[in-house]
């Protein structure tokens, strides 16, 4: 939960977190606080993100070893490139974040007793999103290829299309910071990241940060690196221009 007395920090202040050498061996580098944009921004460019439950403090961490993967490495099945190339998702960027991260804290998980993306968590990316920071990548599929039982659960779109999958994060410099996804319909979200991947390598985008090491992520190419290489590579990637804005990265 956020510190009601603690300072709102605008996008544009920036907030010292402790050196990750200083961090006890969980990872956790900083409890309290809030979830401001100066706060967030502040932490993703130091390697800092905050997971919790409702029942306790921000805790803000960074992680020995962490989860990336390097765009060029990505791996893409067999079965999934066809599913890719004959069109089963329509991909798109940035038209429905809030849906995307609501989908998100719906999603139960193995091992997982609920959600880590309260309604703070929730309100505070989707001020992210509109100040250009934050971003969402979405996977679609018409209407009418949905069996009735799930199509009203799902997203519907003004072209008639429903929300099958996606994912969200934050993008800062050459990074993007995968926060999390879901799907609806099989291998959805999938689809969604791997659009993502090729769009941002296109793009000059050198990491995406996965954050926690997952099977479904190792699947796709990611890898774990050292915390030390990835404060060093994160520091080098920050120098460069942000990609800031609503993306585009699929429509015409």
């Amino acid at each position: 939960m956020e510190d009601p007395d603690f300072p709102v920090f605008d996008e544009f202040q920036h907030i010292d977190f402790p050196l990750p050498d200083e961090t006890n061996v969980e990872g956790i580098i900083a409890v309290g606080g809030n979830l401001s944009p100066g706060m967030l921004l502040s932490a993703y460019s130091q390697g800092a993100f905050p997971w919790y439950s409702d029942d306790e403090p921000i805790l803000w961490w960074n992680p020995d070893p962490r989860c990336v993967l390097f765009p060029e490495r990505l791996h893409v099945s067999n079965r999934m490139e066809r599913k890719l190339r004959n069109g089963n998702f329509t991909i798109r960027s940035d038209t429905r974040f809030e849906d995307v991260i609501k989908s998100c804290a719906g999603i139960t998980r193995r091992h997982e007793d609920g959600t880590w993306i309260n309604s703070d968590i929730i309100r505070s990316y989707c001020s992210l999103f509109e100040l250009g920071w934050a971003h969402s990548i979405e996977a679609w599929v018409p209407a009418d290829t949905v069996a009735g039982e799930y199509r009203n659960s799902m997203q519907v779109s003004d072209d008639g299309y429903l929300l099958a999958g996606g994912l969200y994060g934050i993008s800062l410099g050459r990074c993007f910071f995968g926060e999390s996804m879901f799907s609806n319909i099989t291998d959805a979200s999938k689809a969604a990241f791997i659009s993502m991947v090729r769009a941002l390598y296109s793009l000059g985008i050198e990491i995406i940060d996965c954050q926690i090491t997952t099977p479904h992520l190792l699947s796709l190419g990611a890898e774990e690196i050292s915390r030390s290489e990835y404060m060093s590579r994160l520091a080098d990637l920050q120098k460069h221009p942000d990609f800031r804005g609503r993306w585009k990265l699929f429509e015409s």
